[in-house]
């Protein structure tokens, strides 16, 4: 039971990663429209959410000939963390279904 409970906290986890890289996706494709006015609340929460994200690797990865190649190693994090979620979720759904057979 209690590892039914701990692997549905790591799939609530897990989507809110999902949403968050959608969001993130977004922000990388809207700064290829250079004319964008980010004072629009909608685009500056969509800043506001994804920026303290990007400038820790922005921070080591510096941009090359005004190329931001940061999200690159962004998405690679993002994506290995979603990957571990994953495995420790399904980790806990095995061992629950193990003690449920056993």
């Amino acid at each position: 039971m209690a590892a039914t409970i701990i692997s549905n906290i790591f799939g609530v986890l897990n989507q809110t990663l999902l949403i968050y890289s959608y969001i993130l996706i977004i922000r990388v494709l809207l700064t290829w429209f250079p004319n964008l006015d980010w004072t629009n609340p909608i685009l500056s929460n969509i800043s506001a959410i994804t920026d303290p994200y990007l400038n820790m690797f922005r921070g080591i990865i510096p941009p090359l000939g005004g190329l931001d190649i940061s999200p690159i190693l962004a998405f690679l994090v993002l994506n290995l963390s979603t990957s571990l979620i994953n495995n420790i979720r399904f980790a806990f759904l095995n061992s629950s279904l193990l003690n449920y057979y056993s």
